[in-house]
C-alpha cells in the first residue's frame, strides 16, 4: 500500500540491530561507530496474527499468508543534520518518504559501547533528533511563507495560509511538535501539511532499547523517556534490541520459551509491528481456504467493494455482494459450514464497512 514506517535515531543506538532482527535477516550491517548505515535499507515485515494459526487450525490451508508492513532503516541523525552535517540531509529527505517515525532511543549503560554525545541521557537524545526535525520544517516553512507573501497580495486563500504558516513557524520555534498544534485539525492547516509532508507532524513512536534487566522494570531512562512520550501523546514500547536479535532463527515455540525465562509475554519488536501498523490506520480482513489462509490489508473504515480490489481490481468494478462471517463467529463455530448452518453468515453490499477480522468471500461479474 505504499506506506512505511522509518527507524530513527542518533548514530549507534542500536537501529540497525533492531533493523536486523525486525527483518529476520542480517540486511543491515551492524557496527559500533557512526554512519555504519548510509542508504537506507527497506524490508517489507509480515505482520504477527494469532488469529491466522486458529484459523489455519480449522481450515488446515496449504500455506499462510500475513499482512505486512516496510520498515525502512534510515541512517543515524546528528546535531546540524538539517543544515546538512554528518549525511543529514539526505537522511531528512528519507523520513519525508515515510509516515510513521519510530524512534530508536538507548536506554541502558555499556561502556564497551561508543555513544555519539558521550554518555547516555534519552531525552538529550530525543531532544537532538527532534530539534533537527523541528529545524527542517521551519527552513521548509519559511520557504513556503514568502512565496505565500507574494500570491497573498491577490489571494484571499492564500493570505489564510500565510497567516497559519505563520503561527505554525512560531509554536515549532519554541521548541513544539506540529502534531501539538493547536489548529491542527483545520482545514487549512492539512491542506498546507500535505503540501509540504512536516516531518513533525508525523505519527512518533518511542522505541526504547534497554539490557536484559530493563526488559522487567523501567529503569529511570526510560521512566523520563515514557513521561516525554506522555506529553507529546505518543507510544513507547521497551526492547532489548540484542535479545530480539538473539531470537532470529527460532522457531515460534522456541522463541516462547526463550522470551517467558526472560519474564515477557510478547516480542517488543512483534509489539511494534502491531503499533505500528495501527498508527498507520491499518487493518486486515481474511480470506480462508484450502489453498490458503489469508490477512488482506486495507485501511480503517473501507467498504466491501474497496476491500475487495485489494485481491484484484474486477472484484470491485464487477461487485455483487460480499459473504461475511466474524472472526469470532468462525472460530466458535469450527468453520464457514458450521457458521452458516448457524446463522452466522451475513450478506453485505456496497455500503458496508469491513470490520478488523472479518473473514470474506466476494461475489462479483465482470
Amino acid at each position: 500500500m505504499g506506506l512505511s514506517i522509518g527507524l530513527v535515531g542518533l548514530p549507534n543506538v542500536g537501529k540497525s540491530t533492531t533493523f536486523n532482527a525486525l527483518t529476520k535477516a542480517q540486511n543491515a550491517e551492524a557496527a559500533n561507530y557512526p554512519f555504519c548505515t548510509i542508504e537506507p535499507n527497506k524490508a517489507i515485515v509480515p505482520v504477527p496474527d494469532k488469529r491466522l494459526a486458529e484459523l489455519a487450525k480449522i481450515v488446515k490451508p496449504e500455506r499462510i499468508q500475513h499482512s505486512t508492513l516496510d520498515f525502512v532503516d534510515i541512517a543515524g541523525l546528528v546535531k546540524g543534520a538539517s543544515k546538512g552535517e554528518g549525511l543529514g540531509n539526505k537522511f531528512l529527505s528519507n523520513i519525508r518518504e515515510t509516515e510513521v517515525i519510530l524512534q530508536i532511543v538507548r536506554c541502558f549503560d555499556d561502556e564497551n559501547i561508543v555513544h555519539n554525545e558521550g554518555n547516555i541521557d534519552p531525552l538529550r537524545d530525543v531532544d537532538i533528533i527532534e530539534g533537527e526535525l523541528i529545524l527542517a520544517d521551519i527552513e521548509v516553512l519559511s520557504n513556503r511563507i514568502e512565496r505565500l507573501k507574494r500570491q497573498a497580495k491577490s489571494d484571499k486563500s492564500a493570505a489564510a495560509t500565510l497567516e497559519m504558516a505563520e503561527e505554525l513557524v512560531e509554536f515549532l520555534a519554541e521548541g513544539n511538535l506540529a502534531r501539538n498544534f493547536p489548529k491542527a485539525d483545520t482545514e487549512i492547516y492539512q491542506n498546507l501539511n500535505r503540501e509540504i509532508r512536516l516531518l513533525t507532524q508525523k505519527e512518533i513512536m518511542y522505541g526504547a532499547n534497554v539490557d536484559e534487566d530493563g526488559l522487567i522494570e523501567d529503569n529511570d531512562y526510560v521512566v523520563r523517556l515514557r513521561e516525554h512520550a506522555m506529553k507529546n501523546n505518543c507510544e513507547i514500547i521497551k526492547l532489548c534490541a540484542k535479545i530480539e536479535e538473539e531470537l532470529i532463527g527460532l522457531d515460534d515455540e522456541e522463541a516462547k520459551e526463550f522470551l517467558s525465562s526472560l519474564g515477557v509475554e510478547e516480542s517488543g519488536l512483534e509489539q511494534i509491528i502491531q503499533k505500528g501498523f495501527d498508527k498507520l490506520g491499518l487493518m486486515s480482513y481474511f480470506t480462508a481456504g484450502v489453498k490458503e489462509v489469508r490477512a488482506w490489508t486495507i485501511r480503517k473504515n473501507t467498504t466491501s467493494p474497496k476491500a475487495a480490489a485489494v485481491i484484484h481490481n474486477d472484484f470491485e468494478k464487477g461487485f455483487i455482494r460480499a459473504e461475511v462471517i466474524a472472526y469470532e463467529d468462525f472460530v466458535a463455530c469450527g468453520g464457514e459450514a458450521k457458521a452458516k448452518e448457524a446463522g452466522k453468515m451475513r450478506l453485505e453490499g456496497k455500503e458496508y464497512i469491513v470490520q478488523d477480522g472479518d473473514i470474506m468471500h466476494f461475489r462479483f461479474n465482470v
